[in-house]
């Protein structure tokens, strides 16, 4: 098979350095480079203009945020349907979903306290957003994916 290994998502933003701290603040990302593109990797963009491209990194966790220059970025920054096709949020455990809900809003973003759930078992589910509505799934209580099971 070719595939080698998991590379990165990427986000799109409004505004790079308040994404940035967003998600360095709540979810303890940190930088790893940015750069600024443009007719290099329009085909693959598959729009002509620049944007400016900011790795972030947590654990083995790859974040790219976008950040266009030109054209201007679409969207109204509301979060979007879970009914929509393809991404629909980005998933965090966490030790305690309410604990961040100041720090979330606090850095930008959005609480949605309606959207908590308790299941059997103790395990919370909550979602937030970032500053441009990108849907961040909180959970406590769950078990760790990243550690094989036995």
């Amino acid at each position: 098979m070719p595939l080698l290994s998991w590379s990165h998502v990427g986000v799109c933003c409004s505004d790079l350095e308040r994404s940035t701290a967003f998600y360095e603040q709540v979810l303890g990302f940190t930088q790893l480079f940015t750069v600024e593109l443009g007719p290099e990797v329009a085909a693959t963009m598959e729009v002509e203009g620049r944007f400016l491209s900011r790795m972030l990194r947590r654990g083995d966790m790859r974040l790219e945020l976008l950040q266009w220059l030109q054209p201007a970025a679409t969207g109204d920054g509301t979060r979007r349907s879970m009914l929509g096709l393809g991404l629909t949020h980005l998933a965090f455990r966490v030790t305690s979903v309410e604990e961040l809900y100041d720090v979330v809003e606090r850095a930008g973003g959005a609480a949605h306290p309606v959207t908590r759930s308790v299941l059997d078992g103790g395990v919370e589910l909550v979602y937030v957003t970032d500053p441009d509505g990108v849907r961040i799934e909180l959970m406590s209580g769950t078990p760790d994916f990243a550690q094989p099971s036995g």
